[in-house]
């Protein structure tokens, strides 16, 4: 399992550890959001809202490796810029040298997401996503469980208590704000600045070869399939935003697995079914976003799949070995006959998604430090 009952607590715990700070309180600075014109806005938790005091804290801590028990790492180790804040690394490597079982997502557009992580139908926010690589035990990522007074304390020194107070003003340093700092960070990554969004949204005719827009007609079409599970301004049906209308569901299984003839996955991972307890969520995972795809591999909910041309081929075939034949693989996971060409043009298209100015923007990056 994912979560263990301990977690459900944290929620709790985080307002329990404090330290007080004493400075007169006054008002952030409202949050401006950079996003084409029209595009709709986020939904950002009432008790949360943005403001650029927050978003300026939660990224001194994102880079802070004094957020781990061990000072050994940041959550920017494992969310790397350059790469989409994904890794390269098949599956993710804790604080403690512990290797997790899932490839480490990246995070560009996150605040448009509407489930978080690879399978788990109850993380809606990041709030609650964010306890899990801080608290979480099994597998331990940043560790604080068993040091939480001695991590927290690190955070009443330097220009931190400064940042607190403008992020928090009048309230006392905890890691309930740690979060809300964090989480509002994240949701400030934003990305709409690839070729694609140049063609469609900007109105340049020129901003996609030939090439790109055959393999953008075969993406969106019912040969190809792939809008089902990938649709949308943010190329995932894992999405939420102020104008959305509809409720979509955006757990499938893929049919990379088939352990038993029945569509059984590893048990070291079986997908949504661990939340659900349902027969048919096995091996569902939520399909990710498709922006900035060409750096952010391996791919796949394992990293199993090394390159994007090899997913190409992959969803080309219907699956992988037994999984191709899985009763609980997705409908739209049937094959797909193409010719090379096509197969180039659907890979030139995906390339057209990489937005290089989010992956370099100084306003996500380090301070100085080497990941």
């Amino acid at each position: 399992m994912v979560l263990r009952k301990e977690f459900f607590a944290l929620v709790l715990f985080a307002e329990i550890v404090t330290l007080t700070g004493c400075a007169e309180p006054e008002a952030p600075k409202p949050y401006q959001w950079n996003l084409p014109e029209n595009f709709p806005e986020p939904i950002v938790p009432t008790d949360n809202p943005m403001s650029e005091a927050k978003v300026r804290l939660g990224k001194k801590l994102f880079y802070d490796k004094q957020l781990s028990f061990n000072q050994a790492m940041s959550c920017g180790t494992c969310h790397i810029q350059s790469l989409g804040f994904a890794e390269s690394k098949t599956v993710a490597v804790g604080s403690t040298g512990q290797s997790h079982r899932r490839n480490t997502q990246p995070l560009l557009n996150v605040a448009y997401n509407s489930n978080l992580t690879w399978a788990h139908s109850g993380l809606t926010q990041l709030e609650q996503q964010i306890l899990l690589p801080m608290f979480g035990e099994e597998p331990i990522e940043l560790g604080i469980t068993g040091h939480e007074e001695e991590v927290l304390e690190r955070f009443d020194r330097g220009d931190y208590p400064e940042l607190f107070e403008g992020a928090f003003p009048g309230e006392p340093i905890t890691f309930n704000n740690v979060v809300k700092a964090l989480a509002s960070f994240v949701r400030s990554m934003v990305s709409f600045n690839s070729d694609f969004d140049r063609y469609a949204y900007q109105g340049d005719d020129n901003a996609l070869s030939e090439s790109q827009i055959r393999g953008m007609n075969l993406f969106f079409s019912e040969r190809f399939e792939c809008f089902h599970c990938h649709g949308g301004f943010n190329f995932t049906q894992s999405s939420k935003h102020e104008q959305q209308q509809l409720d979509l569901k955006p757990f499938h299984n893929t049919g990379l697995y088939n352990e038993d003839g029945e569509g059984a996955y590893p048990d070291i991972d079986q997908g949504l079914i661990e939340i659900s307890r349902r027969d048919k969520d096995m091996g569902r995972f939520r399909a990710p976003t498709l922006r900035n795809v060409t750096v952010t591999a391996p791919y796949m909910h394992d990293g199993s799949i090394e390159t994007l041309a090899d997913v190409i081929d992959f969803y080309a075939k219907g699956g992988r070995r037994e999984g191709i034949s899985s009763p609980l693989k997705n409908a739209f996971i049937k094959g797909i006959d193409m010719t090379d060409e096509e197969r180039q043009d659907l890979l030139n298209f995906l390339e057209s998604l990489t937005d290089e100015t989010f992956n370099t923007d100084p306003q996500f990056a380090g301070f100085g430090t080497s990941h």
